[in-house]
């Protein structure tokens, strides 16, 4: 299972790619237009989730609401496109300066200047525009039609805020999968500790006033994924290791975590590793999860806890950093494009579809996938004969 995407922040749309879904599997627009439309969610974003309305138009590999096992091709609409017909149109247009909008000015953080020079772009319009987050709204797509996967297997996705600009959440544990959603939705930066919650929208629009930007840590919970997905064997096949990867994928993420991560460095094992017990009814399991899920590049049963970090969003409104102009080479003002004070919670949704895609290309790798049906009864029978081992 894999997907490719295609498209320009401010180009015609945004194409999705998905092959290696099982046929006969139940899966409509409307499932991934709630994905698109949590995306676009979140206090904090900035006027371009104002302009577009994400709605998904299904090209290929749909037919009256199954899937035919062939590749699926969704498409999203960019509205903003006819305001940019001239400057992000494919046809060949003259070489006047300010009707092509030429970008010399990179901007740091941004993938602009490293974009350009492995590229050879001159303007670096032809970077920035594929470098933009807006193509997330082509991934969210996709893992929304893995979720469906996972839902109807009994494997549930969510993701959140942890943290905004140093303001952290408490720890909610006790909280099922189901609340977990119910709450983050509700909340406008899609946290689920409400005694934080006005602090990190005042804290989103102080910085916004002074035309800076914060960053923050998304979590994703996920339950229901049985115990051996992933392998020990090759590195490349440990699962953890996969998600650590998409997440970092994602624009302005800048590190990663499962369980509790980084705060194993200062513990001793004693405190870091999860005992395992049985039971007639669960089978094997752990007394506790520090470790999120995981021991050896595969899931142990327990929920997936996984957390990235995302940096402030590099584009500075009233703050814009020292650059060079490539042209002149004389120091400059980065270029401002349109931004968000903070993608924080838009970013956890994101996230949130990231790590679904992982999880169901991990399930549709180790199992029968050609038809759903199949797919679901392996899955059924292989809990059945762990839980017995």
């Amino acid at each position: 299972m894999r997907y490719l995407t295609a498209g320009e922040s401010h180009g015609k749309q945004l194409t999705t790619i998905i092959e290696g879904l099982p046929a006969q599997m139940p899966i409509t627009k409307e499932v991934i237009n709630e994905s698109l439309l949590r995306r676009q969610g979140g206090h904090g974003r900035g006027k371009r989730q104002q302009i577009e309305k994400d709605l998904v138009n299904i090209t290929g590999g749909v037919r009256h609401g199954y899937t035919l096992g062939s590749p699926i091709s969704l498409v999203i609409s960019n509205d903003d496109f006819k305001h940019w017909t001239n400057i992000m149109g494919e046809d060949p247009i003259s070489d006047d300066v300010e009707v092509r909008r030429i970008v010399s000015k990179p901007r740091p953080g941004h993938a602009d200047l490293n974009g350009a020079l492995k590229y050879g772009h001159r303007d670096m319009r032809n970077v920035l525009e594929r470098s933009s987050a807006r193509e997330t709204a082509a991934r969210v797509a996709a893992g929304a039609v893995a979720k469906t996967l996972l839902k109807q297997l009994g494997i549930e996705v969510v993701g959140y805020v942890k943290e905004i600009a140093g303001i952290r959440a408490k720890d909610m544990d006790s909280l099922s999968i189901e609340e977990r959603k119910s709450i983050s939705s509700e909340s406008p930066v899609m946290v689920l500790d409400k005694d934080v919650e006005k602090e990190m929208m005042d804290k989103i629009d102080e910085t916004k006033k002074i035309g800076d930007s914060i960053g923050g840590i998304c979590e994703v919970y996920v339950e229901g994924m049985p115990a051996g997905i992933g392998s020990y064997v090759h590195y490349d096949r440990k699962l953890d290791a996969r998600i650590a990867g998409s997440v970092m994928s994602i624009n302005a993420f800048k590190g990663v975590e499962f369980g509790i991560g980084f705060e194993a460095a200062r513990k001793n094992g004693s405190e870091v590793h999860d005992e395992i017990a049985w039971s007639e009814d669960k089978g094997y399991y752990r007394t506790t999860n520090r470790l999120g899920g995981f021991e050896g590049g595969m899931t142990s049963g327990m929920p997936i806890v996984v957390r990235g970090v995302m940096k402030p969003i590099p584009t500075l409104m009233l703050k814009p950093l020292q650059s060079v102009d490539i042209e002149t080479k004389e120091p400059f003002k980065a270029t401002v494009e349109r931004s968000d004070a903070c993608a924080v919670p838009a970013a956890s949704v994101v996230m949130e579809h990231i790590v679904a895609f992982e999880l169901a290309k991990a399930i549709t790798e180790q199992f029968p996938n050609d038809q759903f049906s199949k797919l679901k009864k392996a899955i059924d029978e292989y809990r059945e004969e762990i839980r017995c081992f």
